[in-house]
């Protein structure tokens, strides 16, 4: 969709068409004068041709490129303030980083719950279609499988993966800080040159401080002695924060404490200029908003709470070019901003981590709420009662516990065979894995479309959703085959721009005799 030219025009405020006009041709600056007693507007480069005519307001160019922090494009060769987050299991898939960023928008690949494998794929894959970016990679927090977490960073270093997004972080790890402090040196004027980039997803406030300060002596500690790092890393590493960028994660699909971002932004944005202050940083760390944005008036809240850019989620897991199947795409379709639940999570389940996901079309919810309450009463899957345990083979694993046993002990043995070891005389641990294999398939068969399985599905879901659904209702993105992820990101930038310019001009005091519409996606703005 091209923005129509108003340079050569003027109109008077009194039809909301005309105004729409205006206010969506962003590329030009314009003034409202007052003639013969009504609002005018003016394009900018002829204004001085009209001596005597009162200047209500002035709105200046905002094209969509210029919201949000330039440091942040610049650093990540970005034409947009905006990147789409990982989704695990690859449903932020392939195609969608490489349509991101072809389109000078940045998205980071699901690796989370992949093997070596499959992730050693993506990376090749993705390197090959957009060889100097831009692009990023998950790494996320695996306390209860471990090697996930060092494997990844394994291949990230081998393969050059310069940029990844550290999510579901309670806490730093000795290979998140690996990755970090491995890609320091120094350049030839003395100045610390980082080359593997972090940009944290976050919720809490103690871990947003965790990695806006140096890696712990710990860490670095533990790294030297164990060869991965130099004296001289680790000695940069005490200048630099884990992470440039920071994004706060609200109420979103998957992980999240349902903090609202109101709240939650202004707090990590104060904790980064307090410790910015202690530390006196280079380049200062970047605070960025996730959750909740799906319309272009919550893009906007956040670039003017002080965001220094966008991301979003939920609504790129119906996009055509994301890696969960058509089913869920139009279950996601339908949702409403109420149709979301938290429910355990696979990756923290005997922690009692919960993840938000979709309640609507699908069971999971309450089957995965049962497997955790099971898990909490007994200490193996032999004290379950004998009906409680015919009821779960039949109703959700539909098979026998002892052969997912045996796949189980399969999986983890090609995997991570340490998981099978702590569970040999750990009955509960045994038990966990299970009931680990339900929760864990059940995103896979929600992004498979595994047939048969489709009240089983888990799929990760925020109310930015809902939200999403409610704006392009009655416009050609309410149909999931027509949502592609960079024209649904350009329409929410460009949405957010046209909403600044109407409040602009309300600030200014210029009476409005008509409301303008509000924007919405009326045709694509990507081909």
């Amino acid at each position: 969709m091209n923005t129509p030219n108003t340079l050569n025009k003027t109109t008077t405020l009194e039809t909301g068409n005309e105004m729409n006009s205006f206010l969506r041709d962003l590329d030009h600056p314009f003034y409202v004068v007052r003639r013969e007693g009504r609002p005018l507007f003016i394009p900018a480069e002829s204004v001085d041709n009209r001596d005597g005519e009162e200047i209500l307001a002035y709105l200046s160019a905002l094209p969509a490129e210029s919201l949000g922090d330039p440091a942040f494009k610049k650093t990540y060769g970005l034409r947009y303030a905006y990147y789409a987050g990982a989704m695990a299991s690859g449903i932020a898939s392939t195609d969608l980083v490489i349509a991101l960023g072809k389109a000078g928008l940045l998205g980071s690949f699901g690796a989370a719950g992949l093997g070596g494998s499959r992730i050693e794929a993506a990376i090749q894959a993705v390197q090959t279609a957009l060889p100097a970016g831009p692009y990023a990679f998950n790494l996320i927090n695996s306390p209860s499988e471990e090697a996930l977490e060092r494997n990844a960073v394994t291949l990230y270093l081998k393969y050059g993966v310069h940029v990844i997004e550290a999510s579901a972080y309670l806490d730093l790890t000795a290979p998140l800080v690996h990755y970090r402090i491995a890609g320091l040196s120094r350049g030839s004027s003395g100045e610390i040159q980082i080359v593997n980039r972090v940009i944290a997803k976050l919720s809490r406030r103690e871990v947003a401080e965790k990695f806006m300060q140096p890696a712990p002596e710990v860490l670095l500690d533990k790294l030297l002695q164990e060869g991965s790092i130099t004296s001289q890393q680790a000695e940069l590493a005490k200048q630099v924060p884990i992470a440039d960028d920071i994004t706060v994660e609200a109420d979103s699909a998957g992980h999240t404490d349902n903090r609202p971002l109101v709240c939650l932004l202004p707090s990590i944005l104060a904790l980064r200029d307090a410790i910015q202050a202690k530390y006196n940083y280079a380049i200062p760390i970047r605070v960025g908003a996730a959750g909740g944005i799906s319309t272009p008036a919550s893009a906007l809240a956040a670039f003017m709470m002080g965001a220094a850019y966008i991301a979003t989620g939920s609504i790129n897991q119906a996009c055509v070019e994301s890696g969960a199947s058509e089913h869920t795409k139009q279950i996601l379709a339908q949702a409403g901003m109420t149709d979301v639940t938290m429910a355990p999570s696979a990756d923290m389940f005997e922690m009692g981590v919960k993840v938000q996901v979709l309640k609507m079309g699908t069971l999971y919810p309450m089957r995965a709420q049962k497997l955790y309450e099971l898990y909490n009463r007994y200490e193996s899957i032999e004290q379950i009662p004998a009906d409680e345990r015919t009821k779960l083979e039949k109703q959700v694993f539909q098979r026998n516990m002892d052969s997912i046993w045996q796949d189980t002990v399969k999986f983890f043995n090609e995997r991570d065979p340490a998981q099978i070891e702590r569970a040999a005389d750990n009955p509960k641990r045994k038990m966990a894995l299970i009931f680990r294999w339900y929760l864990g398939l059940s995103s896979r068969w929600s992004a498979a479309g595994e047939k048969g399985r489709e009240m089983d599905y888990q799929v990760w879901c925020g109310p930015a959703m809902g939200s999403f659904n409610d704006w392009t209702r009655g416009t050609y993105l309410a149909e999931p085959q027509n949502r592609h992820a960079v024209d649904v990101a350009l329409h929410l930038l460009t949405g957010a721009a046209y909403h600044y310019r109407l409040q602009a001009l309300k600030l200014q005091g210029v009476p409005l005799p008509v409301e303008p519409a509000p924007y919405l996606p009326d045709a694509p703005r990507a081909n």
